[in-house]
């Protein structure tokens, strides 16, 4: 399921519109959740049936090592962002850097997965850190600083994992008719 990272992109990508689905009242947000976990599954499911099993095997030592790295570096950065936030009285910070840190950490897995195509979603993330706190400097409410980083890091995650998809697709369009149909990876 999660050959060539779109389990974890859709999954991410889910708690992304998770985060900003939190921003809905009344009977838009369970459907808009609903919506979002049918977004997750069916790029799970097109994953599964389009890429081929090889796809995201295991990983040589060297790059189980450096991906392990990357991961632990991220993962304590977000845990100082949420308790520097926590202790200064401003979690609605908490989404904007952690979608930075989450951007920033696929610059060096582009670098060790050999996938420069992973720069797209760092910067994307970035750009929803960015948009959070512009939101917030704005003094805007915290419900749309929420929203604006879960829209934009949802979508760049699904959109990422729906390019993965359409890749593996179309190449295999190329092999089955020796000749490409014009869709692009």
């Amino acid at each position: 399921m999660f050959k060539s990272g779109v389990g974890f992109l859709a999954l991410f990508g889910l708690g992304w519109w998770s985060l900003a689905t939190s921003a809905f009242d009344g009977p838009a947000r369970p459907v808009a959740v609903v919506a979002g976990c049918a977004v997750t599954v069916g790029l799970m499911l097109a994953a599964r049936r389009i890429l081929p099993a090889s796809a995201g095997g295991p990983f040589p030592a060297d790059r189980r090592r450096r991906f392990h790295r990357i991961n632990g570096l991220q993962w304590l950065l977000i845990v100082v962002i949420a308790l520097v936030c926590a202790r200064a009285g401003v979690p609605v910070l908490v989404p904007p850097l952690v979608a930075m840190v989450v951007g920033l950490h696929f610059l060096p897995l582009a670098t060790a997965f050999e996938q420069p195509r992973l720069r797209v979603p760092a910067a994307l993330l970035v750009a929803a850190g960015a948009a959070g706190l512009t939101v917030w400097l704005a003094d805007g409410p915290d419900e749309t600083v929420r929203l604006a980083v879960g829209l934009i890091a949802a979508f760049s995650l699904w959109g990422m994992a729906l390019w993965t998809v359409m890749g593996a697709a179309s190449a295999a369009g190329r092999d089955e008719g020796g000749e490409s149909r014009g869709v692009t990876s």
